[in-house]
């Protein structure tokens, strides 16, 4: 007796198992549960439109479901404003490698644990560049979830201090200016500053970026 089975691979079937590949080959120790393994394919299906498929704005499709993105229109952006977000991250050994790894940066301060022992810092460096981008990524979802319509680049970006695993970091941003948009109605331009703070209240990530940001009422409008 024999049979054939037949898979449509459809977006939110490889959103699924790209996210459990992912997840298994980072060495995520709950994903080995079978309760994980479910709540982690009902949240992928669930979230079908907004990761793989829908090409509609986030802002659109949280109004079909009456739900509200947490970003800011640029309406409710002041200069002077400050912004502690409340999600931290533990930078761990498995963060560093991946990342510099994926990105063929190949620096023994990042890969070479014998090699950094002779070093200034005596150990492993965190690659500055996955720290920006979580510290980015922090500061988004309290100010630019769905209603940015593009990051325009960074003027300023320092790291006064170093990051080693296992520190934890935090972010604070500022909003340094905010400006109509010269070329467009709907949106406008501001300016953030972001800092990322470790466990130690250190400033270890400085960055000054820009991003044009979508009216409320031309959002009303769509």
């Amino acid at each position: 007796m024999s049979f054939n089975l037949v898979v449509e691979i459809t977006p939110s079937t490889f959103c699924v198992v790209h996210h459990i590949l992912f997840i298994q080959l980072t060495g995520c120790e709950y994903i080995r549960h079978k309760t994980s393994v479910v709540a982690c394919i009902i949240y992928f299906f669930y979230c079908e439109d907004t990761h793989c498929s829908d090409r509609r704005s986030y802002s659109s499709v949280a109004r079909e479901r009456g739900r509200h993105m947490p970003g800011l229109y640029f309406e409710e952006f002041a200069p002077g404003m400050v912004i502690d977000h409340e999600v931290r991250r533990t930078v761990t050994e498995t963060d560093n490698v991946m990342f510099s790894t994926m990105t063929l940066n190949m620096a023994p301060l990042h890969l070479d644990a014998e090699y950094s022992k002779n070093s200034i810092h005596g150990q492993r460096l965190v690659n500055s560049l996955f720290l920006l981008g979580l510290v980015a990524g922090i500061s988004m979802h309290d100010t630019t979830y769905g209603t940015t319509l593009g990051n325009l680049g960074f003027d300023s970006i320092k790291f006064p201090k170093p990051v080693f695993h296992g520190d934890t970091i935090h972010v604070r941003t500022e909003i340094v200016s905010a400006r109509e948009s010269k070329s467009r109605n709907d949106s406008g331009i501001v300016t953030f500053r972001h800092y990322g703070i470790n466990q130690r209240d250190e400033i270890v990530c400085d960055a000054t970026r820009v991003g044009l940001m979508l009216k409320k009422s031309a959002d009303e409008q769509a």
